[in-house]
């Protein structure tokens, strides 16, 4: 018996760590002592796979591939895969691999029975910019503090518009796209909306106003795309194929390559929306679905502590809805540590150790890792293109040795596929009708709009009705100006005879001796006749 083989030795040790009964992928053969040896497989059992994972490694040291051989394996066992496609070349997980001189003489050195295969495979683009089925969320559906996450809003501000969405909610206010946050925002910083902004506690008008230009900034940059209706239902990713394969769902997104912050963040959307909806199940045989989240450190750069406190809690529960999460990103420090601590299936990559901080992080990455015969910092530092340190759980939940792997070859083309292949398996789908056409039907937006244009026909009416109302009483007074001023008319031959002073003095003589006369007469008084 060799030494690599005997179960006393460090190899046979480490080996015998790996020797899971239960199903299982192969990830590749143990290094040990410099060499390749294929008759100790390193594996990861299947029910282990929803305890998350982490993916790490500079660049080009094979990570990618590394996603793309699990991925295959899951598909193969009925598991479905989400992958995210940053720089373009995941599509190829769709056709049949090339043999070539690299791919033979690995498969040899790992004894893998390699076979050109296909899988699967669905793709989608972020709101439909790129090639893909169009995956959409709602404002509401993404909530405040994925959004503030997007608009790199500080804690305050995170909590100002945790109050704007309240009070849109509360009044029945649909926030689909970000018109629909536009306008309430802009309504409540406006002089009709100031008294509604008073009665939301803690949201200065200052505030409010922040967050409108930072809304209106990141709408000119075109990520309106990204919101709206169809809102995509996360549970598309859980399908499986005909033939009983599970479906690798791949969101390409070359095409937003300069908005690291807006799909890394809606990668954590689609996370957070299976955790909504899905049932808990406990510990299972094998995940409903492996989610590999690539570049994470965009994940976690300038994020607020809700939304860090939003992804922790989301990584530990969602384990219990058979979800399993996998970081790729460069180094373990990349990963805030209560999420790390949350990854028990660990596949570490070279690491370069070229300057001081890179140093730093090496040393870091070592102290990550249970203790182990190998000389990690050495090791890391050492590791060629598609070989990797792994430690995984085993079937019993405790970590395995740490195990320096030669991995295996990809049985998919690694490479893109063509884009004409590409945008005929994208329409060709059963999904794309359900999803290509964005719908625009009443909501926030078209409501405020409606009210305000409301408010200012009446106010317009007002104002008319009160310029009519100035207007006849500016007349009126003209009317009676002119009255006043106008000459009086000749009187007539009457007139002056009754104006008179003689006939006014003739007519009181006579008044004054009729007016005896009847006293007279009345009181007895009467003239005797002669």
């Amino acid at each position: 018996m060799s030494e690599s083989t005997d179960p006393a030795s460090p190899a046979g040790r480490i080996a015998a760590g790996y020797a899971f009964t239960g199903p299982a992928l192969d990830l590749g053969a143990l290094l040990w002592d410099g060499a390749c040896r294929p008759d100790l497989q390193i594996r990861i059992p299947l029910s282990m796979l929803n305890r998350h994972g982490l993916v790490a490694g500079a660049t080009g040291t094979g990570k990618t591939k590394t996603l793309q051989l699990v991925a295959e394996q899951l598909s193969a066992n009925g598991v479905p895969v989400f992958l995210a496609d940053i720089k373009g070349d995941v599509s190829g997980i769709s056709a049949p691999g090339v043999a070539n001189e690299k791919v033979t003489g690995r498969a040899a050195d790992v004894a893998q029975e390699w076979e050109a295969t296909g899988f699967p495979c669905e793709f989608y683009a972020l709101g439909g910019i790129g090639t893909g089925i169009p995956v959409r969320a709602t404002v509401t559906g993404f909530g405040p503090v994925l959004m503030s996450k997007v608009l790199q809003l500080n804690q305050t501000q995170e909590q100002s518009l945790g109050l704007i969405f309240h009070y849109a909610d509360s009044k029945g206010l649909e926030l689909i796209d970000l018109k629909d946050l536009r306008a309430v925002v802009a309504f409540l910083v406006s002089d009709q909306g100031k008294a509604e902004l008073k009665g939301i506690g803690g949201l200065s008008t200052v505030t409010a106003g922040v967050i409108l230009r930072a809304l209106t900034a990141f709408e000119q940059q075109g990520a309106g795309e990204f919101f709206g209706e169809p809102e995509f239902d996360t549970s598309e990713f859980l399908r499986t194929s005909a033939d009983g394969r599970g479906v690798v769902s791949v969101l390409e997104l070359p095409a937003v390559q300069d908005k690291p912050q807006l799909f890394s963040t809606f990668l954590m959307w689609l996370l957070a929306d299976l955790y909504a909806d899905l049932p808990e199940v406990g510990d299972v045989e094998q995940p409903k679905l492996v989610f590999f989240f690539d570049e994470a450190h965009l994940l976690f750069n300038g994020a607020s502590k809700a939304f860090l406190e939003s992804i922790t809690q989301t990584v530990r529960l969602i384990r219990s809805k058979a979800i399993g999460i996998f970081f790729v990103t460069q180094t373990p420090k990349d990963v805030p540590a209560d999420v790390l601590a949350q990854l028990g299936n660990r596949v570490q990559h070279a690491l370069r150790a070229f300057t001081p901080d890179d140093a730093k992080a090496l040393k870091a990455t070592v102290k990550t890792f249970p203790n182990s015969p190998y000389d990690l910092e050495e090791l890391l530092t050492g590791l060629g293109t598609g070989e990797a340190v792994v430690t995984v759980l085993s079937e019993n939940g405790a970590p395995t040795p740490v195990a320096a792997t030669r991995l295996r070859a990809p049985q998919s083309r690694m490479g893109p596929v063509e884009p004409a292949a590409l945008e005929q398996a994208v329409k060709s789908s059963p999904l794309y009708s359900r999803y290509a056409e964005a719908v625009d039907r009443e909501s926030a937006y078209e409501k405020i709009s409606a009210e305000q244009a409301a408010a200012e026909a009446q106010a317009e009416a007002a104002a008319a009705a009160a310029a009519a109302d100035k207007q006849a009483k500016e007349q009126a007074k003209e009317e009676q100006k002119t009255a006043r001023g106008a000459p009086k008319p000749d009187p007539s031959l009457a007139e002056q005879v009754v104006g008179s002073g003689l006939f006014r003095s003739l007519a009181r003589s006579v008044g004054t001796q009729l007016g005896r006369e009847i006293s007279r007469s009345l009181f007895g008084t009467a003239k005797r006749r002669r």
